[in-house]
C-alpha cells in the first residue's frame, strides 16, 4: 500500500510539474484586481511542502509540542544541517525522530552519512528502519551540501553517492532518493556551486546519478549576502527577496529536464532567509518581517510546483540560532505561517493579481471550498476587488489574518461584494464555500 500511495502522489506531481497551465482567458480587469478561475485546476499541491528539518542536534520541548503538531508539518527531514556529516545515526536516534514524525503526522526523510560513513553503514541503516522495525521510511538522502566538502570534487562525490545508494537500494528497492542537497543554488546557473575543476556540482551529479535520483533537491538562503555574517539585510531587501523563487524553480527544472531528458519532481530541503546566527536586526530570523517573507517565498514555491520545501528548522533554543519554527517555550513569528497555509486545500486554482506587491495563491479543497492566500508586502493598505469565475456567487468568506495584530487568528467574515481590504505587511486567507 505505501509504494502504491508513493507511486500515485509522485505520477500526480509529475502530472503537475510537466503540464503547464493554460494561458488564461483574456479577462479586463480592474486595477488592483485578484482573479481567481475556479475552472482552471493546476494540478495537485504536494503534501510535502509544508516540510521542515530536525536533528538530534535540538529538542522539541514538550510545552511547544501541541504547536508543532497543530503547524500541519507534512514533511520532516533528519537530521537538518551538517549534523549527519559528522556522526553516525544512531538507531535509537532514529526511533526518536519516526515516533516525532508520526506524532506530528508529516513523512519522515532521512540522510545517510556520505562523508565519513560507508554504503555498508548506510544499508544497515535502511535495514534496522525498514526491514526489522517497519517504518517504511521512502525518502531518503546521502549527505548534506556536498558542495562545501573541503576535500571533495564532483567526481568524488557523485561515485561515492552513488556506492551507497546502490547499497541502500539493494535492502529496500521502494526508497526514494532526494539529492544532491547542494548549497545556494540560484536561477543563474553560471554562479551555482563548482568545484575546484570548475565543475558544476549539481549538472555533474544529475549526469552522473540522473537515473537513481527520485528527486532533485538543492537549498537556498538569500542572505547573508557575499558571505558576511554581519551584513543584515533591511525588511525590503528581504521582502524583495522572496520573488527570486518564480525564477529559481523554473531554472532547477529547466536544468533537470536539459541534463537528464527526464521530468523529476523537485525540492528545497533546507531553506529560510538567512543561515547565519542573528538576531536583533530589522529583519532577521525572529522577526515579523521573516514571517511575511516567508509567507511570500512558500506561496510562489506552491505556486511553481515544488514538491518538497523543507524550512530551517523546526526548532532553535534561543541563542542557538533564531531560525526555528519554535523557541524554547514559545513560537516565533514564522511559525504562523503554517497554520494559514495547513488550510490551502490539495488543488492548485489559477489566480492573479493586478496589484503590485500582492501574491495570491488560491487552491479548491476536499469538500469543495476554495481557499485563496494574499500577501501583501506593501506598507500601505490595499483594496482589491475580487473576481471570482466558475465557482457559486456567495455573500462571504470565512477569514484568518496574520499580521502584526494577529498570529494568524480568524476574524469576522469578509464580504465578498466590495473589493477586498488587505491591510498593509499582512497576509489573509479566504475561505470561500
Amino acid at each position: 500500500m505505501a509504494k502504491l500511495l508513493t507511486l500515485l502522489i509522485l505520477a500526480l506531481l509529475l502530472g503537475a510539474c510537466s503540464a503547464p497551465p493554460a494561458a488564461p482567458t483574456a479577462t479586463v480587469l480592474p486595477a488592483n484586481a485578484i482573479l481567481v478561475d475556479a475552472s482552471r485546476s493546476l494540478g495537485a499541491i504536494s503534501p510535502w511542502v509544508l516540510g521542515s528539518n530536525h536533528g538530534p542536534w535540538t529538542f522539541l520541548n514538550p510545552q511547544v509540542q501541541p504547536l508543532a503538531a497543530a503547524a500541519g508539518l507534512g514533511y520532516l527531514r533528519f537530521p537538518g544541517g551538517n549534523w549527519g556529516d559528522l556522526n553516525d545515526i544512531e538507531t535509537w536516534q532514529l526511533d526518536q525522530f519516526v515516533a516525532l514524525a508520526r506524532q506530528l503526522g508529516a513523512e519522515p526523510a532521512v540522510s545517510v552519512r556520505l562523508r565519513g560513513g560507508s554504503p555498508e553503514q548506510a544499508a544497515a541503516l535502511v535495514r534496522y528502519a525498514n526491514v526489522d522495525k517497519g517504518y517504511a521510511i521512502r525518502y531518503w538522502s546521502i549527505g548534506n551540501e556536498p558542495s562545501l566538502y573541503k576535500d571533495y570534487d564532483t567526481a568524488r562525490f557523485n561515485r561515492e553517492w552513488r556506492a551507497v545508494a546502490l547499497a541502500m537500494a539493494a535492502v529496500d528497492d521502494q526508497i526514494v532518493f532526494v539529492g544532491p542537497d547542494t548549497h545556494q543554488f540560484t536561477a543563474d546557473l553560471a554562479s551555482n556551486p563548482k568545484d575546484a575543476t570548475g565543475a558544476d556540482w549539481l549538472t555533474s551529479f544529475l549526469q552522473a546519478n540522473g537515473d537513481l535520483v527520485g528527486i532533485v533537491a538543492v537549498h537556498r538562503y538569500p542572505f547573508p549576502k557575499g558571505g558576511d555574517q554581519r551584513a543584515l539585510p533591511s525588511a525590503a531587501e528581504l521582502l524583495a527577496s522572496s520573488e527570486e523563487y518564480d525564477r529559481l524553480i523554473p531554472a532547477l527544472k529547466q536544468l533537470v529536464r536539459a541534463t537528464t531528458g527526464r521530468e523529476l519532481p523537485v525540492a528545497v530541503t533546507e531553506i529560510n532567509s538567512n543561515w547565519a546566527n542573528v538576531s536583533g536586526g530589522e529583519a532577521t530570523p525572529e522577526t515579523f518581517y521573516n514571517a511575511l517573507w516567508w509567507a511570500d517565498a512558500l506561496g510562489r514555491l506552491i505556486r511553481q510546483q515544488t514538491t518538497i520545501v523543507a524550512q530551517f528548522c523546526l526548532t532553535t533554543l534561543p541563542g542557538s540560532g533564531e531560525i526555528g519554527l519554535l523557541a524554547r517555550d514559545a513560537p516565533r513569528p514564522i511559525y504562523y505561517v503554517y497554520p494559514l497555509y495547513a488550510r490551502l486545500g490539495e488543488e492548485q486554482i489559477y489566480a492573479e493579481t493586478r496589484a503590485p506587491q500582492v501574491l495570491a495563491v488560491a487552491a479548491r479543497r476536499a469538500d469543495g471550498a476554495l481557499t485563496l492566500i494574499l500577501v501583501n508586502r506593501s506598507p500601505h493598505d490595499v483594496s482589491a476587488p475580487l473576481v471570482l469565475a466558475g465557482h457559486p456567487a456567495t455573500a462571504a468568506a470565512a477569514t484568518w489574518r496574520l499580521d502584526r495584530q494577529h498570529n494568524s487568528t480568524q476574524i469576522a467574515d469578509t464580504p465578498l461584494d466590495a473589493p477586498l481590504l488587505l491591510p498593509a505587511e499582512s497576509v489573509t486567507l479566504l475561505i470561500i464555500p
